[in-house]
């Protein structure tokens, strides 16, 4: 006997030739959950464990046709932004969003590769389209704390190294990003220094510090990636935001422990997306 069909979502991201990020992070992640993933690819990049050696974005056009197509014949039940790469990429994104047709939206403000390597000819531009145009449909955003500064012209402070001055800095980036629209903000803290990785999640009624031990290793590649597209494959299955975020970044710290000792390439490898279920 068939089972029912499984939960769709969408993944609009660039490509990552190496596999570690990017959606074929995004669909890794939503197999682990057992979610169908759809794809629109916004960029083809040639990447690796150390970097990115060229980015070839798709025109905008190209990506609307993408985006009509799969939403014409699939029944999407959320969506997640990865790296988009130009304001007018965002402009197509967020009139399918204005019109109802991407659903549970989870915006991961990409500006940057793991590597360092920018993935926006203007990083501010982008995080400026990004801010105006897809927060406001986002029921979830996902910045690590730089990011969050540059969507919110936030003044980084200089004494992260402190936990409480991190946890506020994290805590106010994300009101503002509330304020600027979405639901629910998650400023991630893998980026401190420390033995925890603490993230805070935001919203109109609440301040919650998920914290949780930093796994030691080189291969963190496409964990911002694997967070929201984990994330968007819990709102696909039903999830409340909050239930989703925790699940998403308790997948992403088993994902980072059973890869931690991997030599996968001669940069900073993936993780494990094999971890769940």
């Amino acid at each position: 006997m068939p089972g029912n069909p499984p939960p769709v979502a969408l993944t609009i991201a660039g490509s990552d030739s190496g596999g570690g990020a990017g959606l074929q992070a995004d669909l890794a992640a939503f197999g682990a959950f057992g979610v169908h993933g759809t794809t629109v690819v916004t960029a083809v990049t040639a990447q690796h464990t150390r970097g990115v050696e060229g980015v070839w974005p798709l025109p905008p056009e190209a990506v609307a046709a993408q985006l009509d197509a799969v939403l014409r014949d699939l029944p999407v039940r959320a969506a997640k932004t990865g790296m988009l790469g130009d304001p007018a990429v965002v402009a197509v994104v967020a009139e399918r969003c204005a019109a109802g047709a991407l659903p549970r939206l989870v915006v991961d403000p990409v500006l940057v590769a793991t590597s360092g390597d920018a993935l926006a000819e203007d990083p501010s531009t982008l995080a400026k389209a990004i801010r105006d145009q897809l927060l406001p449909h986002a029921t979830v955003v996902t910045p690590n704390l730089p990011e969050a500064a540059v969507l919110c012209d936030f003044l980084v402070p200089e004494t992260l190294d402190r936990p409480a001055d991190a946890i506020e800095a994290m805590a106010e980036a994300g009101r503002q990003l509330v304020a600027a629209g979405a639901t629910m903000a998650v400023v991630k803290g893998g980026h401190l220094q420390g033995p925890s990785a603490p993230d805070v999640v935001v919203s109109d009624t609440q301040v919650l510090v998920l914290d949780g031990p930093r796994v030691p290793t080189s291969n963190d590649h496409g964990t911002g990636c694997t967070l929201s597209a984990a994330i968007a494959a819990g709102l696909a299955q039903g999830m409340p935001a909050l239930a989703a975020v925790q699940r998403a970044k308790a997948y992403v710290a088993a994902a980072l422990e059973s890869a931690k000792d991997w030599r996968l390439g001669a940069g900073r490898g993936p993780v494990d997306h094999r971890v769940w279920g």
